[in-house]
């Protein structure tokens, strides 16, 4: 077989083949990974041989650019989109934004030289509707329609020649949009009034008054003008969405302080290397994200986590980059670098986010893709009955009137609608420390009546402190210690952390553990010097084989009372101690819930540890249900069994065990302080990892989706309201049309209400 040609695996035998040189798949778009020439613009199975379609990867290193509204369309270069006509966007949100400011300022130059053109135009064709003006008698009518021409000609072809561009490709795309609508109408006004003006004479009788053929380049050069405008503050609002994740970009900080071979040097951030060590002095802003190696220090992480109160940090804590060191200096070693720091995740997370579409952006997309055509036929209906029935000149009320409904129908409303709240509200969650994955969250997380909840971590402080130990008898504590620190080494349980800082701070040495092996929601076991050990949950070590003491078990099930987690530890087939372990409800979780009651959600709390210490932490916080000493595979058939009687559920967690129930709820939320899988398993992040944030993640979408209901309301209402008075219905009754110069006007600010009404989502208190 030609080395150039590519069999296709369902069609052995047969000589059908696929030329690589024919793949034609962007970044961004859906392809067979067995059948590259499957190309879609959406996820789904492949129609030849069944296999999942494939997202194409991102070009690393190379600018792309993506439409706002149509996320699936990705290019190379700059320009418009070949499905609605918008200017394509970097999908970097790290690219500077000269792309954004060039089109503010060629759509500004247009509209002002458009508009000095304009004026005299209007002036002119309106000089015999105002006497006192005395145009007529200065500029007589057969120099002023040239005079018309000449101004009109520049507006419509120079300031306006995008939007025939625009319209003529969704044309040829097949996919009409507003363009298609504004090319149509004010093509029709100029046309028409270029003919009137150089072969009058073809015109009929009927569409002259007192002898002269109208004209309405007034109209065409109007119209455009008023789109550029409507375009020039779409582009400007939209400018403003990205302010959050600039406002972002600008926290991180460009130099840092190396230290090597005992000297320091101030070098640019984007040189340091993980494992570099670094000095951070007052006031200065943290470089990257690390661990700190000596000093102390208070940080504001307000601008990271939305909280006001600094927190202290000593050896061993991980410090945020872009946090800023308050007042004491300190070393620290860089861990994460580049896109791995959390504020780079932030960035490109909101970024993900915000060209996101939620679900209800279907209704709206699968009702403008029937608008259009529609709106056409309205027009072409419009200009029938006019021409048939209207009074003289018909023709020329026929035309006015078919412009007018063109003009006035433009769906550019409705197509802002969901993207600019969804933009607005995505960026305003990360000021606020709260990450959006994509827009369907925020759709789900509004419909949210039941909240399941981990305990440790989410509603405690999951900073656990050993608070006892007790060895079986003819062992010591430091021994039953040091084993169960050698194996929770391994572990990323946050209870692992409490017994290895026990061992430490006690002064106590570590051994070696071989043969490590983790049982999610049970436990943990290895072998040190030749004997088995066990470290986990009672019933994780029975299933084991292990026998149990009495004097220990009595004494586990006290410390449960005492709303202590209790750690078995075993050494072969037999228990040699245990550990209680506190873990402090965090001072916010309280308020937290109280709030989430006033929203009318549900609280239930599902957690692996006892049964004694989860109802004593519920108890004190006001938990409407709780479900103690659960699997993973339990957390998932709460999830289950809540959803199949209708309830809308939200699981909030931070650990690994927390993952599948993230997954299969609705609305997943985890805490930023957790897991790296936790958080990829979630549709909402709260990256301060505090409950106070679900609440705000709640009244967000709320807000949001109101937001959105009342841009699609006015959009839709708009177009249901004024095409109708455009195509002439109230002229029977109260001998009212529709201008189209002012149905123009009315079509521009209708986005400009539904632009507003999306920036009101920046200052809005949505608890």
């Amino acid at each position: 077989m030609n080395d150039s040609k590519q069999a296709h695996p369902c069609c052995a035998g047969k000589d059908e083949v696929v030329e690589p040189s024919l793949i034609q798949a962007r970044a961004g778009q859906w392809t067979c990974p067995m059948d590259p020439e499957i190309i879609s613009d959406q996820p789904g199975d492949c129609p030849k041989c069944g296999m999942a379609l494939e997202q194409v990867p991102r070009i690393p290193g190379v600018t792309q650019f993506t439409c706002p509204m149509h996320p699936e369309v990705v290019e190379d270069a700059p320009g418009d989109c070949p499905k609605c006509g918008m200017p394509l966007e970097p999908i970097d949100a790290s690219t500077d934004d000269t792309h954004a400011q060039e089109e503010i300022r060629s759509l500004s130059r247009k509209f002002w030289i458009g508009l000095v053109l304009t004026v005299p135009v209007f002036l002119l064709a309106m000089g015999s509707m105002i006497p006192a003006l005395g145009l007529v008698e200065v500029v007589p009518r057969s120099v002023s329609k040239w005079i018309e021409l000449a101004l009109t000609t520049p507006v419509v072809f120079w300031a306006g020649g995008i939007f025939f561009v625009k319209g003529w490709r969704s044309i040829v795309n097949r996919s009409p949009n507003m363009f298609t609508l504004i090319m149509s109408g004010v093509g029709a006004a100029y046309l028409f009034s270029a003919i009137a003006v150089f072969l009058p004479d073809v015109f009929p009788e009927s569409f002259r008054k007192s002898g002269e053929v109208g004209l309405y380049f007034e109209a065409a050069a109007v119209i455009t003008v008023l789109v550029l405008l409507g375009q020039l503050l779409e582009a400007r609002a939209r400018s403003q969405t990205g302010q959050a994740i600039q406002a972002l970009m600008n926290l991180a900080s460009k130099t840092a302080r190396r230290i090597r071979d005992g000297g320091e040097e101030e070098v640019p951030v984007d040189q340091l290397k993980a494992g570099d060590l670094l000095r951070v002095r007052p006031g200065e802003k943290i470089p990257l994200d690390g661990t700190v190696t000596e000093g102390r220090s208070n940080i504001d992480e307000s601008m990271i986590t939305g909280e006001p109160v600094p927190v202290g940090k000593g050896v061993g804590d991980f410090v945020i980059g872009a946090t800023v060191n308050q007042t004491g200096s300190f070393l620290m070693k860089a861990e994460k670098v580049g896109s791995e720091t959390l504020l780079a995740q932030i960035v490109h997370m909101v970024s993900e986010a915000q060209r996101s579409r939620a679900p209800i952006q279907k209704t709206a997309d699968k009702i403008a893709g029937y608008f259009v055509p529609a709106v056409l036929a309205i027009a072409v209906l419009t200009f029938a009955l006019w021409a048939i029935w209207g009074p003289a000149p018909a023709m020329a009320y026929a035309l006015v009137n078919a412009v007018a409904v063109l003009i006035i129908a433009c769906p550019c409303a409705l197509g802002l609608a969901t993207p600019m709240s969804i933009m607005v509200g995505v960026g305003r969650a990360a000021e606020a420390g709260i990450l959006i994955k994509d827009a369907e969250a925020i759709e789900s997380a509004e419909k949210v009546d039941t909240l399941l909840t981990d305990k440790t971590g989410t509603l405690t402080e999951g900073k656990p402190n050993v608070t006892s130990k007790l060895a079986a008898d003819g062992y010591d504590t430091d021994t039953m210690i040091a084993l169960a620190a050698a194996l929770e080494e391994s572990s990323e349980h946050p209870l692992a952390r409490a017994i290895i800082d026990e061992a430490r701070d006690s002064g106590l040495a570590i051994p070696e553990a071989k043969g490590f092996q983790s049982i999610t929601g049970g436990g943990v076991s290895a072998t040190i010097e030749g004997r088995t050990i066990h470290v986990g949950k009672k019933s994780f070590l029975e299933s084991e084989g292990i026998a149990f003491p009495d004097e220990l078990k009595s004494e586990a099930t006290r410390l449960e009372k005492e709303a202590q987690t209790v750690v078995w530890v075993s050494r072969d087939n037999q228990a040699v101690g245990i550990l209680g372990i506190s873990d402090p409800i965090k001072e916010s979780s309280a308020e937290a819930i109280k709030t989430l009651h006033e929203l009318g959600i549900r609280v239930i709390m599902a957690t692996g540890d006892n049964i004694h210490t989860a109802e004593a932490v519920g108890k004190a916080l006001g938990i409407d249900e709780v479900h103690a000493g659960l699997s993973p595979a339990d957390k998932i058939e709460i999830v289950k069994d809540l959803k199949s009687k209708g309830a809308i559920v939200a699981m909030a967690g931070d650990g690994i065990n927390d993952a599948p129930a993230l997954a299969e709820a609705q609305v997943g939320v985890a805490m930023g302080t957790g897991t790296d899988v936790a958080i990829a398993s979630a549709a909402i992040t709260l990256v301060k990892g505090d409950l106070q944030g679900i609440a705000k993640a709640i009244g967000l979408s709320r807000g949001v989706m109101k937001n959105i209901r009342q841009n699609l309301f006015f959009a839709f209402g708009y177009n249901a309201l004024g095409i109708p008075i455009a195509a002439g219905l109230l002229y029977p009754f109260f001998g009212i049309l529709l201008s189209p110069m002012i149905a123009g006007a009315a079509m521009s600010f209708s986005s400009l209400s539904v632009i507003l009404n999306a920036l009101r989502l920046r200052k809005l208190d949505w608890l």
